[in-house]
C-alpha cells in the first residue's frame, strides 16, 4: 500500500477521501495548501491534487513538482472544461478526475496509477526476492528506505525469512542487473538506507 498526499483545502472532502483511502489500506497525509504539500512531498508515493488552493493553483504546484520529481499526480478538481483537463495532463498529471466523483472510482484510479508506477521488466531474470525488492524500491522511487522497512516488506507470510545478510546480497545482485540493463540504479546512503533512481551514473 502507498503513502498518499491529499492536497485539498476543503477539509470535509479531504477527510472523506482520507477515510476511504485508509479503509483501502493506504497511509494518508493531508495538506490544505501548496506550501504544506511541498513540505510533505518527500513523504508521499502519490499526490491527489486539487486545482483551487489558497496560495497557488494546483496547475502551478504540478509544474513545480514536475521540475524535479516524477511522483504520480492525480488531479481532483471541479475544473471540468476540456482545456483544463488537457492542461493538467500536459503539465504531467497521470490522471484527471472531476468533481463530484464516487469514492470507489477514485480508489480504483489510484490503484491503476500505482500499478503503472511499477515498471515491468520482461527482459530481466529476477528471483522472487529480487522482483519484490525492486517493485518496492520503484514504488518509493527517489525516496530512501531503511533496511528495516525493506526487511519488513520482504517478510514472507509463508515463513521464508530474509535476514540482514541476505538483503545485502540481493541488493548487490539487483544493482548489477539494473546496471547491465540500463534500468536505473540503487543508491546507498550510509546510516539512512537505499533508494532506486531511474537516473544512471
Amino acid at each position: 500500500m502507498a503513502d498518499i498526499l491529499i492536497v485539498e483545502n476543503d477539509t470535509a472532502l479531504s477527510g472523506s477521501i482520507a477515510l476511504a483511502l485508509g479503509s483501502d489500506g493506504h497511509s494518508v497525509i493531508q495538506a490544505y495548501s501548496a506550501a504544506e504539500a511541498e513540505a510533505r512531498l518527500a513523504d508521499a508515493d502519490i499526490v491527489l491534487l486539487d486545482v483551487s488552493l489558497p496560495d497557488k493553483s494546483g496547475f502551478e504546484l504540478c509544474r513545480t513538482i514536475r521540475a524535479d520529481s516524477d511522483i504520480p499526480i492525480i488531479f481532483l478538481t471541479s475544473y471540468d472544461e476540456e482545456a483544463d483537463i488537457l492542461r493538467g495532463l500536459d503539465l504531467g498529471g497521470d490522471d484527471y478526475i472531476t468533481k463530484p466523483f464516487r469514492l470507489k472510482v477514485l480508489l480504483s484510479r489510484v490503484r491503476a496509477v500505482l500499478r503503472r508506477c511499477t515498471v515491468e521488466l520482461p527482459d530481466m531474470e529476477l528471483t522472487a526476492v529480487e522482483q519484490k525488492l525492486l517493485e518496492y524500491l520503484m514504488l518509493n522511487r527517489e525516496r530512501f528506505l531503511t533496511r528495516e522497512q525493506i526487511l519488513d516488506y520482504l517478510w514472507d507470510s509463508k515463513g521464508c525469512f530474509v535476514n540482514d545478510n541476505t538483503l545485502s546480497v540481493n541488493i548487490s545482485r539487483l544493482r548489477d542487473k539494473l546496471k547491465e540493463h540500463g534500468m536505473g540504479q540503487i543508491i546507498t546512503k550510509r546510516g539512512v538506507g537505499y533508494k532506486w533512481t531511474k537516473q544512471t551514473s
